[in-house]
C-alpha cells in the first residue's frame, strides 16, 4: 500500500487529521467544498471555521476539557497551536479570535508540502483507499445521503443553535460592567445585571417569542427533533421553568459590579469577547432559534443592550452524527471497512476540542495504516482515549453526542482524599503520565 491518505473536510477534525498524518510521513489529499459550496451556517472561506462559539472552554487541568487541551498540546496539535496563537482574554477559559484562528490553520495546511488541498465536494468513499471522513456536523446533503445508505443508519441527525453577536460600541456601560466569575483571570466578560422585575418581564417575552421556521429540513426529521443539551436554545431552556436560566446562562453567583461590591443581582447575562480588538461580543449561552426580529426585540430588553447593534443573529442548524458504538473502533476506524476512519462531531464527540482530539487519533492511525505500522490506541485513562473508547463502546444502546468529562475516564484505583478537586487533579496527573509512552512512540515514527 502506498503512503497516500484522503481526508474529506477541512474543519477542525479534518485539519488536525491531515496535519498529524503528514507529520508522520503520509502524503495527504485534503478535500474541502468551500469556497465553491457552503452550508447556511458557514460564512468564511477559511479552514477550521468556528460556527457556534469562539470559546474552547476551561483552560484549567482540574476540568476535563482543560486536561484534553493539554494532552493535545503535548501531542503537537495544530489546532491547539493556532488557539494559543490567537487567544483573546476570557478569564479561566480559552477563547480565540475566530478569523486569526482559522487563518493560522489555513496557512499552515496550505503551506505543508505533504498536504495537497482540492476545493471540491466529495459525495462518496473509496474503501480501497485509506480515508478520513471529517465532513462535520454540517455535512452536505449529498454526502449525508450517501453515508446514511452506506452505513445503513436510521438516526442520523440532531439539531443545535448558535448565539448572537453584538457590536461592543453599542453596549451601555451605565448598566453593564466588566468582571469574570469569582474574580478568576482577567475581568474580560461584559456583564449585564437584572433586577427581579426586569428578569420577569424578559422571561415572559422570551418564552412567548416567535421561533423561526426550519426550511432546510424535511418534515419527517422535524417530528423527532433532537436538541443536544449543550447547545440547547435559550428559549427551550427557559420553557422548562421560570428559574431554569438562573441556574444556567443567567446565573448571578460569583459576579459583582466593582462600582457596587456589596450588591447582589437577581440575574446576569454575560458577553464574551470574540475578537482581539474587543469590537464584537458573543451573548454567552444565548444560542437561539427565534426569528431575527424577535431576537432584536427580546434581547434588547437585557440591561446594557438596549441600543446594541446585532452583528450576527443566532441560527439553528442540523448536525449530522453516526451511531459510532455500533460502527467504529477506538481508533475511529470503521469496523466493516478498516481503511475508512471518521473524525469530528459526526462521531458523537461534542465540542471543538473534542472534535480536534478525534481528528488527532484518526489522523495518526490513518498514517499508521498506510505506513504499515501498528495502530495507536490511546488508553481510557487519558481524556483523548476516554472519548475514543466512549464513542466505540458497544454497550451503549442509546447514543447521544458527548462532551469530554471525568466521568468517562477510567476511575482511579485508589481513593483520593480532598474531595472532587483533588480527585480530578489525580486523574489529570495520571492521564499525562500515561500519555508519555504514546508521545515517545509517535516521536520515533516521525
Amino acid at each position: 500500500m502506498n503512503n497516500k491518505i484522503t481526508v474529506i473536510g477541512a474543519g477542525l477534525a479534518g485539519c488536525e487529521a491531515a496535519w498529524q498524518a503528514a507529520r508522520l510521513g503520509a502524503d495527504v489529499t485534503l478535500y474541502e467544498m468551500k469556497p465553491k459550496k457552503k452550508t447556511p451556517a458557514h460564512k468564511s472561506d477559511l479552514f477550521a471555521e468556528l460556527v457556534c462559539s469562539n470559546s474552547l472552554r476551561s483552560a484549567v487541568l482540574s476540568n476535563a476539557v482543560g486536561l484534553l487541551k493539554e494532552e493535545l498540546r503535548r501531542a503537537s496539535s495544530l489546532i491547539m497551536e493556532a488557539a494559543d496563537a490567537s487567544e483573546v482574554p476570557a478569564g479561566s477559559a480559552l477563547a480565540v479570535d475566530r478569523n486569526k484562528f482559522s487563518q493560522y490553520i489555513t496557512d499552515k495546511i496550505k503551506n505543508n508540502p505533504r498536504i495537497t488541498v482540492i476545493e471540491e465536494e466529495v459525495t462518496e468513499i473509496d474503501e480501497n483507499s485509506v480515508t478520513v471522513v471529517a465532513t462535520g456536523p454540517l455535512t452536505s446533503e449529498g454526502m449525508a445521503g450517501y453515508l446514511k445508505e452506506y452505513l445503513d443508519e436510521k438516526e442520523f441527525y440532531f439539531f443545535d443553535a448558535a448565539a448572537p453577536i453584538v457590536d461592543a460600541s453599542g453596549i451601555n456601560f451605565e448598566r453593564a460592567f466588566y468582571a469574570s466569575r469569582w474574580g478568576k483571570g482577567e475581568a474580560s466578560y461584559i456583564n449585564c445585571p437584572m433586577e427581579k422585575e426586569e428578569y420577569d418581564a424578559f422571561y415572559n417575552e422570551l418564552i412567548n417569542a416567535k421561533e423561526a421556521e426550519i426550511h432546510d429540513f424535511d418534515r419527517e426529521e422535524q417530528k423527532d427533533l433532537t436538541v443536544f443539551e449543550g447547545c440547547m436554545p435559550v428559549e427551550v431552556m427557559a420553557k422548562r421553568g421560570h428559574d431554569t436560566l438562573l441556574f444556567g446562562p443567567m446565573k448571578p453567583v460569583g459576579l459583582w459590579d466593582p462600582r457596587y461590591p456589596d450588591k447582589e443581582f437577581y440575574a446576569v447575562v454575560q458577553l464574551r469577547q470574540e475578537t482581539l480588538d474587543k469590537t464584537m461580543y458573543n451573548i454567552v449561552g444565548f444560542q437561539t432559534h427565534l426569528t431575527f426580529g424577535e431576537q432584536k426585540r427580546v434581547f434588547s430588553m437585557i440591561p446594557g443592550l438596549e441600543n446594541a447593534e446585532f452583528l450576527r443573529y443566532g441560527v439553528m442548524h442540523r448536525n449530522t452524527y453516526i451511531n459510532s458504538p455500533k460502527l467504529l473502533d477506538s481508533t475511529y476506524a470503521l469496523k466493516k471497512a478498516p481503511n475508512v476512519f471518521f473524525a469530528g462531531q459526526m462521531t458523537g464527540v461534542e465540542g471543538y476540542v473534542e472534535s480536534t482530539a478525534s481528528g488527532l487519533v484518526a489522523g495518526i492511525n490513518a498514517a499508521m495504516r498506510v505506513l504499515g505500522k501498528e495502530k495507536v490506541d490511546f488508553p481510557d485513562t487519558t481524556a483523548t482515549g476516554a472519548l475514543a473508547h466512549y464513542i466505540s463502546d458497544e454497550n451503549i444502546t442509546k447514543f447521544q453526542p458527548m462532551n469530554v468529562n471525568f466521568g468517562i475516564i477510567r476511575p482511579l484505583e485508589k481513593r483520593v482524599k480532598g474531595g472532587k478537586a483533588a480527585k480530578n487533579e489525580a486523574l489529570a496527573n495520571r492521564a499525562l503520565e500515561e500519555l508519555n509512552p504514546i508521545l515517545l512512540k509517535l516521536k520515533e515514527e516521525e
